[in-house]
């Protein structure tokens, strides 16, 4: 078992006491153990990015992209020991690992660019001999809470952008996947970052998190996760002018419209569904099926269904890997039992895969569920694991109306060859990401990602669209005649 430190004011760190950290596909056995840092060393880490912050943000933007680049080379360098990493802290099979390790390096990459574009914009000023500009500042020291599922990508959707922007940062990664954050932290140490500007603060929240929240010197918390914690928050900075960016639940769905390629649409939503487990803010977990070829539909869906593969995420044939860790099994499976009482049908799956050498580990067999009332849990709630819901409609108004019907808002999909049907789609659904015969998950750097209602706080991620949250504008005007 490896014990590693963290990043605190550009040292690298350990304390006495620590926290184990297991592979899910075997939890017999830790794999690493972290700091568990207190609560005075989140208070020291603020001091850190607070004294960083104040020369960070005067260095030359062509001097950040340096950094930025340094770092994305660095971890493309590295990306085999890394995505091993991930896959072993969080399950994810090595294919997802190391295409989560690329896209980190293609975050730090993009907003490199970024930063070498304007700051402002020339604007016309009524009054004579004026001329009247704005400009985008950084904001300051930006708490950075990032979860268990995708332990590196969301670090590098969050970090790059407010590091580019000149911001300085404290970085919370999730207890259960700290590896692949620090990973992200050791290469921009190592591409020359300046002590403090990141700080990473490894530990159990319920320990820290008044120190997390209540410093004085934030100025924005980023934090991607679910609702319960997410409105916790919320509701801590309230009386305060700290920003926050939050990345919420979904309940995505997908429709399939009588005119659909069917066998495709079978394909897209269940790659969708069961990628990573179903362990994705945009997994489909929901599937609205036009009444005349639901039959068919659900027959197709089951059969490539059955044809996934389970197992650890080192082994090149499995298809959908172990879930998290015990607790995140043990729910997704109380979620199917709540389902079959509430009298849903398990078309395939709907159990815990304990045979051979996954006795050991967090498996649940991919489910697909019919016979889904519209108020049963399981087509209301996040599930977050690899559970599809299907109901039939009687037509498209039915189908829109059915994504609608949520508090969530964040990803949906259509398969259909109508373009009518398509844009219609597209104009009506309340949510932040749209498909069209296409799955809800697997967005590019550059396009702006968020949801709408209870999936996220207004604020985007990625594009340009996040310097929104991590910079301020301010407005000079220059007098320059008599």
């Amino acid at each position: 078992m490896r014990t590693l430190p963290t990043l605190l004011g550009g040292e690298w760190v350990t304390t006495g006491d620590g926290i184990d950290v297991h592979d899910p596909a075997d939890v017999r056995a830790p794999l690493a153990r972290i700091p568990a840092l207190a609560a005075e060393d989140v208070t020291r880490a603020y001091g850190h990015a607070a004294r960083a912050f104040a020369g960070w943000r005067r260095t030359s933007p062509f001097d950040r992209v340096r950094v930025l680049g340094e770092a994305a080379r660095l971890i493309r360098e590295r990306a085999g020991s890394i995505a091993a990493d991930v896959t072993a802290e969080n399950g994810k099979t090595l294919a997802e690992a190391r295409g989560e390790t690329l896209k980190a390096a293609d975050f730090l990459e993009y907003y490199a660019g970024l930063a070498r574009q304007g700051y402002g914009t020339l604007l016309h000023d009524a009054r004579p001999h004026h001329r009247t500009h704005t400009q985008r500042e950084p904001i300051g020291v930006i708490l950075v809470i990032s979860p268990w599922n995708d332990p590196l990508i969301t670090p590098a959707r969050k970090l790059a952008p407010l590091l580019a922007a000149g911001n300085a940062a404290v970085f919370k990664p999730a207890t259960e996947t700290p590896l692949s954050g620090l990973h992200f932290a050791r290469a921009l140490h190592d591409a020359g970052l300046p002590a403090g500007v990141l700080n990473v603060v490894t530990g159990r929240t319920a320990e820290i998190e008044e120190a997390l929240l209540d410093d004085p010197r934030l100025a924005g918390v980023t934090f991607t996760g679910s609702n319960a914690v997410g409105d916790r928050i919320r509701r801590r900075l309230a009386d305060r002018t700290v920003r926050f960016q939050g990345e919420l639940g979904g309940k995505n769905a997908s429709v399939v419209l009588r005119d659909a390629d069917l066998p495709a649409a079978a394909r897209a939503v269940v790659a969708a569904a069961f990628g990573q487990a179903g362990q994705r803010c945009t997994a489909t977990s929901r599937v609205i099926v036009e009444r005349a070829v639901h039959d068919e539909f659900t027959r197709l869906l089951a059969a490539e269904t059955r044809a996934l593969r389970v197992g650890p995420g080192t082994d090149p044939a499995t298809t959908v890997c172990p879930l998290a860790g015990p607790r995140q099994r043990d729910g997704v499976l109380a979620d199917l039992a709540r389902a079959v009482e509430e009298g849903a049908t398990v078309l395939t799956g709907g159990r815990a895969d304990t045979e051979g050498e996954h006795a050991h580990g967090c498996y649940v067999l991919p489910t697909v569920l019919t016979d889904i009332a519209p108020e049963s849990a399981v087509w209301r709630a996040e599930v977050f694991g690899p559970v599809l819901a299907v109901r039939a409609v009687d037509d498209f108004d039915a189908a829109v109306e059915a994504v609608n019907d949520s508090r969530y808002g964040l990803a949906a999909a259509v398969f259909t060859r109508d373009l009518t049907h398509a844009h219609r789609f597209a104009d009506e659904v309340e949510c932040g990401q749209v498909a069209v015969n296409t799955t809800t998950t697997g967005w590019d750097v550059h396009l702006p990602f968020g949801g709408f209602h209870d999936s996220g706080t207004g604020y985007k991620e990625q594009g340009d669209e996040v310097l929104r949250f991590s910079t301020r504008v301010k407005t000079v005007a220059v007098h320059f005649g008599a």
